[in-house]
């Protein structure tokens, strides 16, 4: 269970664990927005409702620019898990532009792909062998790429998250 955390000024800062998040409530340094409802934790003297969406009591600033870091799990998240070059389910990744050939670690360079195609692509260029992409390879967008743990949002966050991207 995940829990989406505002900042003072309702920005979306990260997303933490559900533990980490009744730790700050339980300290006094957020407070619940919302509750996941179904699963209730039991301690000694008491019973807690999970939260979903903390709101921290004091001010973080959010950096106006922020570039996402290139991981092999973001170029397959941002693929959809299907191989640029034949669209079968993906489970690796491929410079466009090959490391031996100069090609950098890049999202403009890495695309999602299957092994075979891999393989067959080898250290060669598109032009060499006669492939092409149906997309250009771009750095993902978006807010929930900006949220630090978050690789799919909860339905509880949607209120949340349109509200700050509206602001």
């Amino acid at each position: 269970m995940k829990t989406l955390v505002l900042n003072a000024g309702y920005e979306p800062l990260g997303v933490v664990s559900f533990k980490r998040a009744l730790v700050l409530v339980l300290s006094e340094k957020a407070t619940v927005l919302a509750n996941s409802g179904e699963v209730i934790l039991h301690s000694a003297n008491a019973a807690y409702q999970l939260p979903s969406v903390i709101l921290l009591t004091r001010y973080v600033r959010v950096p106006s620019v922020r570039k996402i870091p290139v991981t092999r799990r973001g170029v397959l998240r941002r693929d959809l898990n299907r191989c640029a070059y034949c669209s079968r389910p993906a489970n690796t990744i491929d410079h466009v532009q090959p490391k031996s050939r100069g090609g950098a670690d890049s999202w403009e360079n890495l695309v999602a792909c299957c092994l075979k195609c891999n393989n067959a692509k080898g250290d060669r260029t598109l032009a060499e062998i006669g492939w092409k992409l149906d997309f250009v390879p771009r750095m993902p967008v978006g807010l929930t790429w900006m949220l630090k743990g978050a690789e799919r949002t909860e339905p509880e966050w949607d209120s949340f998250i349109r509200f700050s991207s509206a602001a």
